[in-house]
């Protein structure tokens, strides 16, 4: 790519506001995730009765299992929310910045 291209890129302010948006937006997801994955991690090391105990009177299953999934599950969902949210927004910031250097 031409010098000239990626400088007329960078000082575009339509990338600037992609590259706030979007690394803003990851890093609170991030953090969100790690929250969830750390406590269900913490709660293993310091307190694992809490998710040994069955879930039912009998049962073989504890409520960690549920719990597990939910972390798993949770980790698919923010995933989701940020593919529509780059699919919807951050694309529409990309293709002003190719129209803008297209222009040029």
């Amino acid at each position: 790519m031409n010098k000239e291209i990626i400088q007329k890129i960078k000082n575009d302010p339509n990338y600037q506001e992609l590259i706030s948006k979007r690394n803003g937006f990851a890093i609170k997801l991030t953090i969100l995730m790690l929250s969830v994955y750390f406590a269900f991690i913490l709660t293993i090391a310091f307190d694992p009765s809490v998710l040994g105990t069955p879930i039912s009177e009998g049962s073989v299953t504890t409520i960690g299992i549920p719990i597990g999934m939910a972390v798993i599950i949770f980790a698919f969902v923010l995933t989701g929310i940020y593919t529509k949210r780059a699919n919807s927004e951050f694309d529409d910031l990309n293709n002003k910045i190719k129209d803008s250097v297209k222009e040029s």
